[in-house]
């Protein structure tokens, strides 16, 4: 079987543009029923590189038939470009064109049920008031009970502050809600957690601190997201130490396992071990930290993190005020390797981007050791083309749905909160967050591993039980949990 990344060696740069269905259009047309007139419209959009989805068929009146047809684009201009073709086709009528990604989230992607039916005065005064006040009572008495008695339970709170939201930046509170949305979406989805956004119209440290020990009583646990960095760090240290709940900044840990997972696997493929291989991670900012401190924790004793400058090392004498980079000085490249990012990756075995797009070039990834690594995780562009780097690399991974070994953080998060709320543990430790990711590596069996499958799929529903299995259990064995969970995991 051809392997996929020697077909992007047959794309070229159009790989990094092709149709997708995060551009996916609805054009409904309406037109006399003549023959060949539906394919003079495909032909157009095929021609303007379109990917048609789906064609359905409205309704037809008095001789003429309305369609709705679904077009995946590359770009918003690609769809326009394609709306522009079919509107030149004589005898048609553009009726109007919909964004398919705006629809979904038209009024919002989540939305809260009751459990219990009220139907009845009883049910009424068992779920309200006169009933509801013994079990107030009850909670006053015992605060800990509100873990049985209320949604806290199976309750996640996601918070940002929308200061570094994916790829877009600081685009304030109000933008961030969709990606808090959709991440309460991929909770319920595939772990069975309820969850709910919580954006804060402030960007101040320790407003969030307070505002999220405030908020707590509500939450079995708290999931920080899309927060910039440095700030992120000191948020999730500070919560951590002042909350009786579990913390878990995701775009830093989640980050973090699902790599060590991806990598565990990669490195079995070609046959090295991760305390021998040279590691060259590209961006010291709290994701690549964390990075850095879980593949030291996994064993790993040669990396090196570059910023934009180059390597980091004791020749850096200009990092006051910057803990994470003088942490990283402190931790990592004992050698003191000096040079910029196209210098230092000569001879590595492994390089994790976390930094920006089209840093690397051919030339780059060529140098490296044999067999390379590269997770190249910049979003949404990754630091090199796989097209590019295809004839040098022997495996590639990205953050994107649309290449091979898809790294993502849905892999981790879902299952592991879906175990810390279980056993109802304190904070999620180092020994949980290592467990997660032998977790994730684990359910690909290791005779179906290649180097294109070095990553379960996102959609592959075994994870999360198995994340959860394994933090869970690891969460007792380190005395974090506070109940031994007598749940049995299934796969959903």
């Amino acid at each position: 079987m051809v392997s996929l990344r020697h077909e992007f060696m047959f794309l070229g740069n159009i790989v990094m543009h092709q149709q997708s269905p995060s551009y996916a259009i609805t054009v409904r047309l309406r037109y006399h029923d003549s023959p060949g007139l539906l394919g003079k419209i495909t032909t157009a959009i095929g021609s303007a590189h379109g990917f048609i989805g789906a064609v359905d068929i409205v309704g037809v009146t008095e001789g003429q038939i309305t369609r709705d047809i679904t077009v995946n684009c590359s770009t918003v201009d690609h769809g326009q470009q394609i709306v522009t073709e079919i509107a030149k086709i004589d005898g048609i009528t553009i009726m109007h064109v919909s964004d398919r990604v705006f629809l979904m989230h038209l009024g919002g992607k989540i939305e809260v049920n009751s459990k219990t039916p009220l139907k009845t005065r009883d049910d009424l005064s068992m779920a309200y008031t006169p009933g509801v006040a013994r079990v107030c009572q009850s909670i006053h008495q015992d605060p800990d009970s509100s873990f049985a008695l209320t949604i806290r339970k199976n309750m996640v709170a996601v918070v940002s502050d929308g200061s570094a939201v994916l790829g877009l930046g600081n685009i304030g509170p109000e933008a961030a809600m969709p990606v808090m949305e959709g991440k309460a979406m991929l909770f319920k989805e595939f772990a069975g957690v309820d969850a709910f956004p919580i954006v804060l119209a402030t960007q101040d440290t320790e407003e969030i601190i307070q505002t999220v020990k405030r908020i707590a009583p509500t939450f079995g646990g708290i999931n920080l997201e899309d927060i910039s960095a440095p700030r992120c760090i000191e948020i999730e240290e500070r919560l951590e130490q002042e909350l009786e709940i579990p913390v878990f900044h995701d775009d830093q840990h989640g980050t973090a396992i699902v790599v060590l997972a991806a990598l565990k696997n990669a490195l079995h493929c070609v046959k090295k071990s991760i305390e021998d291989v040279k590691i060259l991670i590209n961006g010291p900012g709290a994701a690549g930290t964390a990075i850095t401190r879980l593949l030291l924790d996994a064993g790993a004793k040669k990396i090196v993190v570059c910023d934009r400058d180059g390597a980091l090392g004791h020749h850096c004498t200009d990092l006051s005020g910057e803990p994470a980079k003088q942490w990283i000085v402190a931790n990592t490249n004992q050698g003191n390797e000096a040079g910029e990012l196209s210098q230092v990756i000569q001879d590595k075995d492994v390089f994790i981007g976390v930094s920006a797009a089209d840093v690397l070039k051919a030339e780059d990834v060529a140098s490296m050791a044999a067999d390379p690594i590269v997770f190249a995780l910049a979003n949404p562009n990754p630091e090199i083309n796989p097209a590019i780097a295809a004839p040098h690399v022997r495996i590639i991974g990205t953050g994107r749905s649309d290449y091979p070994n898809q790294i993502n953080n849905v892999l981790c998060f879902p299952g592991l909160f879906r175990g810390v709320l279980d056993v109802r543990a304190r904070e999620i430790n180092g020994a949980m967050k290592l467990a997660a990711a032998d977790a994730i590596a684990s359910v690909i069996e290791p005779e179906n591993l290649t180097d294109d499958y070095v990553v379960p799929s996102v959609f592959d529903r075994r994870v999360a039980p198995e994340v959860a299995r394994a933090v869970a259990q690891t969460a007792i064995e380190t005395g974090v949990a506070r109940k031994k969970s007598t749940t049995q995991y299934q796969v959903v």
